[in-house]
Formats: structure tokens, sequence, C-alpha cells
């Protein structure tokens, strides 16, 4: 069966609330590259939406799931717990830059993990409230949906939300929202929403992912963590699609001068097996009490071992500073073609967590955006599109990826973003 009959069983079989990006239908792929049920060969620069940092299995990540899966699949770590789980958390309460004690544990999507560290924050500080940020991203499910901060597609239908959440401006330059604009957003919301001896948490992203690829200034990271200091509020850095080396640290908070108290984890953390979690300071991670936290599939065996495998390429192979070079070699191309291609407004990001932004005449462009993303697509290279208008284009290579590979698709980005440019002219 080809691409066309695969497309139309998919139509008959699955609601279409679950959106493709593309309709390329994957039968193998190695690394970077993937090949679809038709044999063609396309560049993929959208790694499962940041899951596959280490790229498409990864030798020392598919060894480490084969022999994992030679001894046994599932057990359900409250019932008979393995010691890997317990030598992942080890490892990642070393990593996690809080210089404080730390714990961690697991559970199964980013959702989840964004849902427990919302929980943990209520039951230590015994209060209800939230506050996340314009433009933010935190997950599908019903308190993800009403922590995300953007409407279409992801919470049209599907209210109401859970109580007690409140959103505060993100900055954004190139929207005219600085940090002062921003922490003034966020005064307000003290002033007239909720208190600030009710809020639980303060959730952000370091750089928003879903929202633009838009990195967090430091003095704004800086300032939320006085505020939190000031009223006892629980600060969530966000590190799901940031961590695990595409920032060029470990995890993007590493950037910073600035301790956040709860980190969620997920996505790259597994190698595109599905593994999230929570990690934060031991006194805030206790609170719940004994029942409180965990899930069937939390902390999967298969999960786990991969994750272990993850954590040694990353530093066997300098994943880190590999990002910061990837990261570049993208930024350079897209800089020397801003006199060619008017439509580039800004080109941003840290280590190898790359966007373009793109207008025309002087609007957010989401239609450059699709017919870039179609051209690219024809000439083999899968892209990703985000932003609250659906006019950035961000840039989710491997960071195992081979420079031949990497030059082959910065040659056809060049191509695809010459070519509809011209043509909207």
């Amino acid at each position: 069966m080809d691409t066309s009959d695969w497309n139309a069983r998919r139509i008959a079989a699955t609601p279409r609330g679950v959106g493709i990006a593309t309709p390329v239908f994957a039968a193998r792929a190695r690394n970077a590259e993937l090949w679809d049920v038709d044999g063609r060969r396309y560049i993929d620069f959208a790694g499962g939406i940041g899951v596959l940092n280490t790229g498409h299995l990864h030798p020392k990540v598919q060894a480490a799931v084969a022999a994992q899966l030679a001894r046994f699949s599932h057990s359900c770590y409250q019932v008979a717990p393995y010691p890997g789980y317990v030598e992942l958390a080890e490892r990642l309460n070393a990593r996690v830059p809080i210089s404080a004690p730390t714990k961690t544990f697991f559970v199964t999507t980013g959702a989840e993990a964004v849902e427990n560290c919302i929980k943990i924050a209520r039951a230590h500080t015994g209060r209800p409230g939230v506050i996340a940020f314009a433009g933010g991203f935190h997950g599908r499910t019903l308190l993800g949906l009403a922590l995300t901060g953007k409407v279409a597609p992801y919470k049209l239908g599907f209210g109401p939300y859970p109580a007690d959440v409140y959103h505060a401006p993100f900055p954004n330059p190139l929207r005219g929202i600085s940090v002062d604009d921003a922490l003034a957003g966020l005064a307000s919301l003290f002033k007239t929403s909720i208190d600030a001896s009710r809020v639980a948490a303060l959730i952000v992203e370091p750089v928003q992912g879903e929202g633009g690829f838009n990195p967090a200034p430091i003095e704004f990271i800086r300032a939320l963590r006085a505020i939190c200091d000031t009223h006892g509020i629980v600060l969530v850095a966000d590190e799901i699609q940031t961590g695990f080396g595409r920032t060029g640290k470990l995890f993007a908070m590493e950037h910073y001068d600035v301790e956040a108290d709860l980190f969620t984890m997920a996505k790259s953390l597994a190698g595109g097996f599905p593994l999230a979690g929570v990690c934060g300071r031991a006194e805030i991670m206790d609170a719940p009490a004994p029942g409180g936290l965990g899930g069937t599939y939390g902390g999967s065996p298969i999960g786990i071992a991969a994750a272990l495998a993850v954590l040694d390429v990353i530093d066997e192979e300098q994943l880190c500073e590999r990002a910061d070079v990837i990261g570049g070699r993208i930024k350079a191309r897209l800089a020397a073609l801003r006199d060619d291609v008017p439509q580039i407004a800004e080109v941003r990001g840290v280590g190898a967590m790359v966007a373009a932004e793109f207008f025309e005449h002087g609007q957010p462009a989401p239609a450059f955006v699709t017919a870039l993303r179609s051209r690219a697509l024809e000439l083999g290279l899968i892209l990703l599109s985000c932003g609250s208008d659906g006019n950035v284009v961000r840039f989710l290579c491997p960071l195992t990826i081979e420079d031949a590979v990497l030059d082959e698709a910065l040659d056809v980005i060049e191509r695809a973003l010459r070519e509809t440019s011209a043509r909207g002219r």
C-alpha cells in the first residue's frame, strides 16, 4: 500500500482532532533520516517534536532497550520496583541545576509531568492558584490546556477548564512586549485576579516551545525568582522541549544564574520512548502522601533503560557542545539570506533550539510559512511551524546529525526560502 492508500485509511479510522503536520507515513528511520512507505527519503528537522535529540534509533539506545526487553517489560514500579528507576532518578538528581537535595519520579507523558508538578506544588504550599504565561504550551489534558496560553487549535471547544489558573504576558520584543511590560502584567494579576498568597506555583518555559522558540530574558527569570521568594511561590521550569542538550546545556535553566524549585521533563529524555518526569527540591517533592503520585505505566522499564543510554550518549558524544555548533550554522545560513528573503523578521534561539519568524507587510505571515514548509517537504525536508500566529518555523534536527546531512538540509532550506519568497513578491 502507498501513501494515498494509508491516508484514506487514516481519515476513515482516526478522528480529525488528531491533526498531522505532514502526509509522510514513516516506514523506517535512522538518525536524521526517515523513509516513507513509498520509499522516499526525508531529512527530519521535526524530531518527533523535539523528542529525538539523539536521533532515530541511536545504536546505544536501541541496544539498551533490547537488553531490558530480554529481562522484563513491565512490573509497575509501585508494585515491584526495579533498580533502573532509582539509578535514573539518582543521575537526574545529580544533574538538574538545583543546589539543594533533590528527588525525581517518573510518569509517561509531558502533560502528566506538568499535572503532577502542580499537584506537588499545591500539596507543598496548601494553595490553589497557578500562573502560566501567554504563548506557553503545557499539554493537552484539561489542566495542561488551562495552563497553555494559546487558544487555537488546542483549547477550542474543550472548556470549561480547571479554576485558579491565570496567565501573564511573556516578553516578546518583536511584538512590543518588554520585560517591564510582562512583569507589570504579573503585578496586575496580583491586584485584580488572585492574591499572591493564594498562588502555589508559577510555571514557565525557559524557551517557549510552541509559543515560537522565544527565550526568556535573564532579567525576567531573575525577577520571577525574586517574586516567588517574596511570596512563597514554587517556581516550575517546564523543560519538556528545552531539556537534554537542545539549548547547548543539559537543561536550559543552566543558562541562568537562577534555580527553579521543580522541573518537568519528557520528550528527548528517553530517545523516542515514552517517559517523563518531575525533579525538584526534596522537601517539596516529599509533600504528597504515599500513593499520591505514580501511575501504572509511570517509569516504564523500557523508557528507563532508554533514558540511561541517552544520558550516556549526550555525555560521550558531547551533544551539548554539538548543539551550539548546529545552532550556529543554522543561524548563520538564515542570517545570510535576510537581504534576499525580506519575510525573515527574526532569527532567534539558544543552542540548537532555533527558529525563524516571518512577516509580510508588517504582519505575521502564516501563509508564507505554510508555503515554505510545503516546498521544503517537496524537496525532502520535514519542518514544523509554531508561534501564536503560526508564522514561525522551528528547526529540531537531531543533535547527532551528520555534517553532510546538515549541509544538505541547509541547502534545502535556502532553496525553499528563496523560491517561496520570490513567489510572494
